[in-house]
């Protein structure tokens, strides 16, 4: 169903103003039901999942972009429940507070999350996670997308955040993610660290990435990994809270050269990913 907007104010778009607010953006769209994606290739890989778009967002030139994708979802333009919204760029501007470079934008219902149980279950086809990575109050949406987008390319089974880290369907996170959230099983893990007692009842080692004299250097962990592994990664600045490290297996660290003293963490877990993998 293809409907030109004209008005920026129009109500049947409002779920995609004042994007820039991020604020509001964090309660607005999981207390509505919704996240938004950002791109074609993007919503391309929300809906291969299995997500189901509210409507589409984009100027006239992009319709063609997702063309295969309103098939799909049945707003197509001879028919089809999915509104799509055409307008003109600077009105696009004006609807959504930024420059839309890459076209197109869906509003998605937001799936229900599964327990953590349920999640880590259901990895490797059933045969249950090995490799997780836990992230701790990361707030920054594209560390976020990016912890996750090196999840999926280095084989981590599932994604756990902690009840205070940014959303990862939050649009910057989904977009630095490049739609690869979409294929990395992930949930809440709350309490936290209480969720620590959970992980070890299910088998895992848990391994805080931290700085400290009393660490365990990754190359170590890696020549003798357990069966069950989760790694935690903490929030920008400040890095893990003592407690988690606390209750953790053990603290690791990334032999660091030329005086640097840590990575950005979104790096710190790529570096991990690749040196645990399986």
């Amino acid at each position: 169903m293809i409907i030109e907007v004209t008005d920026p104010e129009d109500p049947r778009v409002h779920e995609y103003t004042h994007l820039t607010d991020v604020a509001l953006r964090r309660v607005l769209e999981p207390a509505a039901g919704l996240y938004l994606a950002e791109s074609s290739t993007v919503i391309r890989r929300a809906v291969a999942a299995g997500h189901s778009p509210r409507s589409l967002l984009l100027a006239p030139r992009w319709l063609e972009s997702v063309a295969d994708i309103l098939v799909t979802v049945g707003g197509a333009p001879d028919g089809g429940a999915v509104p799509v919204y055409l307008a003109p760029e600077e009105l696009l501007r004006t609807i959504t507070g930024f420059h839309l470079h890459r076209g197109a934008l869906a509003a998605m219902h937001r799936p229900a999350l599964g327990t953590v149980g349920e999640v880590l279950a259901r990895a490797r086809g059933g045969a249950g996670a090995r490799r997780v990575v836990v992230l701790e109050d990361i707030v920054d949406h594209t560390n976020v997308g990016a912890v996750v987008r090196s999840a999926a390319a280095l084989g981590v089974d599932a994604v756990l955040v902690t009840p205070r880290c940014a959303d990862p369907l939050y649009r910057r996170a989904v977009r630095v993610s490049m739609g690869t959230i979409f294929q990395v099983p992930w949930t809440r893990i709350d309490p936290w660290p209480g969720g620590i007692d959970l992980l070890h009842s299910l088998g895992f080692t848990v391994a805080a990435l931290a700085l400290g004299a009393d660490t365990v250097p990754l190359d170590e962990l890696a020549a003798r990994p357990p069966e069950r592994l989760a790694l935690v990664l903490g929030t920008e600045g400040d890095g893990l809270a003592s407690r988690t490290i606390a209750r953790a297996d053990l603290a690791v660290s990334i032999p660091m050269a030329g005086g640097v003293d840590s990575l950005n963490v979104a790096a710190a877990g790529a570096v991990a990913f690749w040196a645990t993998r399986t």
